[in-house]
């Protein structure tokens, strides 16, 4: 059962801390996971939090510090040295949790991390972790494992996993690779417990193995993983040399922050923002779509000025101007959304045409039902026949553009390397409103 944070528990932590209570908050965070800790140490002001965090043992606070926001955790560590840090903090931490830690000091605290630091492996280790393109799988990968060599008999890689394993925490996988590294493939716990101590191990891994290297984007490694349904994968280098692993959970980071960034996206910010972020920063992540949206009010408004004469004549047009507007709209965002999603997991490119033809078959369907529905609620209305055909076509047409620019668009735009989530948001709708209302005003000026 997962753990609840109730305003009676605060209030109790809070006395503990109060009062300095230190056997009272061991007896409330006691069995509690790492990130249940974290999750209430966000709940507390920073000096609190602080505080609660001066109670944890060097790996428990490890553990723990790993689940804060990026913020929270610079609020913490903002009181410790570099040297501390280095001797209590990362001691206790994987490589990539500590390579991610390190990236967020400033400058001269992190160099003076690595200075400190007396594992001059692990130092080597996160200083090439460090140099690693953020959004990588060098950047996200970890170096603790398991690997073996395929000259060594059974026995001998079982010593071996032994003294290695000392390192790792938890071992996902044990990779077999030749005299320089070269990843060869994997071996099965199972084959190793079945097979006699005195075989070599090029008689029994398996050779077939999934890897990506070092400058594999993030998103194309979480892709791979879920596709083939890996639990972790090996990284190598341009030559094929094993360098690390990455792990489910490292990618289940990733998955979480695209789709983050694209619901941010498909609501109009430019910035990844936070609810704790400044005015600044909140005012330059959402004014430039607000300013694209104000764009397209304008050439909305120049549309409706050019046919004033039109609306004069027959001011009926103007009854169901935000009916058209909307409809595009809403057509738009769905079929972006649709090729957003195939974009996003790799299905668009080889379906492209069909998933054209498809979409605008799905606009043709629902455009014809829409547009009966409001020929016959406008006929009914007492406009006449032909003004009822007039706003029933235009709703057709309307929907059939909105599916198809809604379609095109995205994939345009990953095309030239533009996050095509942006076209779901308001550039999409804008654009549809704008583009709507003139094919509108074109049939009505072309028939009435």
């Amino acid at each position: 059962m997962a753990f609840q944070i109730t305003p009676e528990y605060i209030k109790a932590l809070r006395q503990h801390l109060e009062d300095k209570n230190f056997s009272g908050l061991e007896s409330l965070l006691l069995d509690l996971h790492a990130a249940d800790v974290a999750e209430i140490a966000q709940s507390l002001d920073a000096e609190q939090a602080y505080a609660l965090m001066q109670t944890l043992g060097p790996e428990r606070f490890s553990d723990v510090i790993v689940y804060f926001d990026e913020e929270r955790r610079g609020e913490i560590l903002e009181n410790y040295t570099g040297k501390e840090i280095a001797q209590v903090v990362l001691d206790n931490m994987d490589t990539d949790d500590a390579a991610d830690l390190i990236s967020e000091l400033p400058e001269d605290k992190k160099r003076e991390v690595l200075s400190n630091l007396e594992d001059l492996d692990l130092a080597k280790d996160l200083a090439d972790l460090l140099t690693h393109a953020e959004g990588t799988a060098g950047a996200l990968m970890a170096t603790e494992l398991v690997k073996v060599n395929e000259n060594w008999t059974v026995l001998h890689c079982v010593r071996e996993m032994r003294r290695q394993a000392e390192d790792v925490e938890v071992v996902h996988a044990v990779y077999v690779v030749d005299d320089n590294d070269v990843l060869l493939g994997s071996l099965s716990l199972k084959k190793l417990l079945t097979t006699s101590t005195r075989t070599p191990i090029s008689e029994v891994f398996e050779r077939k193995v999934r890897s990506v290297t070092s400058t594999t984007e993030d998103q194309e490694v979480a892709r791979i993983m879920k596709k083939y349904d890996l639990f972790v994968i090996p990284v190598v280098d341009e030559l094929g040399r094993l360098l690390g692993r990455i792990t489910l959970d490292d990618v289940v980071d990733v998955i979480q922050e695209e789709a983050d960034s694209n619901y941010q996206l498909m609501s109009g910010l430019s910035d990844e923002v936070t609810n704790d972020d400044g005015l600044f920063d909140m005012t330059r992540a959402r004014l430039p779509w607000l300013l694209v949206g104000l764009l397209g009010g304008v050439l909305t408004s120049t549309v409706i000025a050019r046919n004033e004469s039109e609306l004069i004549l027959i001011p009926q047009i103007a009854f169901f101007m935000p009916l058209i507007a909307a409809m595009g709209g809403n057509v738009g965002v769905q079929s972006s959304a649709i090729v957003v999603q195939a974009i996003a997991n790799s299905t668009l490119q080889k379906n492209l045409w069909t998933r054209l033809r498809r979409e605008l078959g799905v606009g043709l369907f629902n455009g014809l039902i829409c547009a009966l529905v409001i020929l016959l609620y406008s006929w009914g209305m007492g406009h006449g026949l032909l003004f009822a055909t007039t706003v029933g076509g235009s709703l057709l047409a309307v929907i059939l553009f909105a599916s198809l620019f809604g379609t095109a668009i995205p994939w345009v735009l990953d095309h030239y390397g533009v996050d095509p989530a942006l076209a779901t948001g308001p550039f999409i709708t804008t654009t549809n409103d704008v583009l709507g209302l003139s094919i509108y005003f074109a049939i009505a000026n072309a028939l009435l």
